[in-house]
């Protein structure tokens, strides 16, 4: 049991924490930045360091037992966990990097680099789930915010790379090692259930948009920065000045709780007020008091903002053998329905979950093999500095998770339109990306460089509220991260198995350690090309075979909570 912080500003205090927590999530994105080094110390072909970028991408998804984790211990322990992972996994790393420790085995180096990034699974885990259950009305905005600055997570590390370590890849492994726990230490205490937010807070609306507005601000001023720190030769005092300023915008939600403490809203004093005043006596006093205390991850949280957290949902025997006795109820409990809180053996033998996870194979599983061979890719295009590449991928991934989020949450409340069309949307785009990459025209690289971060990050946004909508939230830490599997699966698949061997075969061709020219990687874009395709179609079955589930669950504009499945 998890003791529930009330008021209104502790979600919006998790909020602004959360977003460092997720931008210390992000660090699995920093493969391309060290991946060129590893390559050289270790003296690896390209399929073996496509390899480690698998063991970097399973890392990431395992989310298993983060998900079992997040229903038995509160966010501070989760997050405890994810921070040693961290500092064992890129110490190791750190360790060969900067050859302190000599002749360490491949293997040995691979389990520690899925270590090292699993550390994502349990911050992410920790921080998406304790903010959908505070802000259970705002799914897909709150998805889209805590996704968009995991996504920006990269250009951030990449400023941090430019700037403070000066292109080290030993310096920026050491970060990772030290510097990410510390941050999520030192958070670990505002990561915390609280109340659901009220859904009719007026002020709601506006503290969302200052959020969306000055994380859009943040990813066009590190995209900036990374381009002049590229461009020109910047004095230290300008480059530090530059990572002061990216330093306080990353602090812009924290914003909102001050605000809220020093000018209060009438919502707020009134709730305060019915709080002072409420209970009558003592009886009223205990029974307030007990209310304020639930499990992390009851059933449907949503309830909490219609009048209810399913108190019903658990009927004691003499009632249960009452309510069959008057044909109230049948003796066999229904399987729950779409929208329903699904445990996790219901929600595997489901189509709908199938074709989400196949969906996340292909969407997500093409756009990492692109990720993690980014530096190769832009190097067999003669490009020497392969940082821009990086940074570019990281903010349109934050635009496609932001936009994603705020795009699907608004049509779905004005016209109950599945969240699903926009996958199909990006998937579409997707396969038009590859064709550009293959293509190796001039300037296409950077345009499908920004196309395929937008597509990947409207996967990463939309993907998590409907799992939710269609599986409810009583065990969606697991289910969502189940579904996370398909990623590194499509990246061994995709990464490890096609790019890698075709790269190396195309050197081999050159009599070359590295590969150069667009011949390298087409081939392995025109079949991820025609594996979208695929995923283009599966996304329209599903959009298809959900669309009364929304009708139901929107109808009128906002949530409407199903019954309650009593399971």
């Amino acid at each position: 049991m998890v003791e529930l912080k009330g008021g209104t500003r502790p979600p919006w205090v998790g909020l602004g924490a959360a977003v460092w927590v997720q931008v210390a999530a992000g660090n699995g994105y920093n493969f391309p930045l060290y991946s060129h080094s590893l390559k050289s110390v270790l003296g690896v072909n390209q399929q073996q360091l496509t390899i480690l970028g698998v063991a970097n991408d399973i890392g990431e998804n395992m989310g298993i037992l983060p998900g079992l984790a997040c229903n038995k211990f509160p966010p501070w322990v989760i997050l405890l966990i994810g921070s040693f992972c961290c500092f064992l996994g890129y110490g190791v790393l750190w360790l060969t990097l900067s050859r302190t420790v000599l002749s360490l085995p491949y293997w040995l180096l691979w389990i520690a680099l899925c270590i090292a990034t699993n550390s994502t699974a349990w911050f992410g885990t920790a921080v998406l789930v304790t903010n959908m259950r505070n802000f259970p009305l705002s799914r897909g905005t709150v998805s889209g915010i805590i996704k968009g600055y995991a996504g920006l997570g990269a250009a951030v590390y990449t400023e941090i790379y430019s700037v403070m370590l000066h292109d080290s890849s030993t310096k920026l492994l050491l970060f990772l090692a030290i510097g990410i726990p510390a941050i999520c230490l030192l958070m670990m205490y505002f990561v915390r259930p609280c109340t659901p937010a009220s859904g009719d807070d007026s002020s709601e609306k506006g503290h969302f948009l200052f959020i969306q507005v000055s994380s859009i601000v943040l990813g066009i001023y590190v995209l900036i920065t990374t381009i002049l720190d590229d461009v020109l030769t910047l004095s230290a005092p300008v480059s530090y000045t530059f990572l002061i300023v990216m330093v306080l915008l990353l602090m812009a939600p924290l914003a909102i709780p001050i605000k809220m403490t020093f000018y209060p809203s009438n919502h707020s004093k009134s709730a305060k007020l019915g709080q002072q005043v409420g209970p009558a006596n003592s009886s009223d006093q205990e029974n307030s008091n007990k209310d304020n205390t639930e499990p992390l991850l009851t059933p449907s949280s949503s309830a909490a903002n219609l009048g209810s957290f399913h108190e019903n949902d658990y009927m004691t025997d003499v009632e249960m053998l009452l309510a069959v006795g008057e044909g109230a109820i049948r003796r066999k409990k229904r399987k729950p329905r779409r929208g329903d809180d699904f445990n996790i053996t219901e929600a595997l033998v489901k189509a709908d979950f199938w074709l989400l996870f196949l969906i996340s194979f292909v969407g997500i599983g093409t756009g990492i093999t692109v990720l993690n061979n980014l530096a190769q890719i832009g190097i067999a295009q003669d490009m020497n500095d392969t940082k821009f590449l990086l940074a570019l991928f990281s903010f349109c991934s934050f635009i496609g998770r932001l936009g994603g989020g705020v795009a699907s949450e608004y049509f779905v409340r004005s016209k109950a339109i599945p969240r699903t069309v926009w996958i199909v949307v990006a998937q579409v785009t997707m396969v038009v990306t590859y064709l550009l990459f293959a293509s190796a025209l001039d300037g296409t690289l950077y345009a499908a460089t920004l196309l395929l971060g937008i597509c990947y990050g409207i996967h990463g946004s939309v993907i998590t509220p409907a799992v939710s909508e269609l599986f409810g939230l009583k065990h969606f830490g697991i289910i969502s991260n189940l579904m996370g599997l398909g990623n590194p699966i499509g990246a061994y698949l995709f990464s490890g198995l096609l790019a890698g061997h075709l790269y190396d075969k195309e050197a081999a061709n050159q009599h070359s350690s590295t590969c150069l020219g667009p011949d390298c990687f087409r081939l392995t874009f025109l079949i991820l090309a025609g594996v979208c395709c695929v995923g283009s179609a599966l996304s329209i079955v599903l959009t298809w075979r959900i669309k009364p589930v929304y009708q139901m669950l929107y109808a009128g504009g906002s949530f409407r909570l199903p019954q309650s499945s009593n399971h």
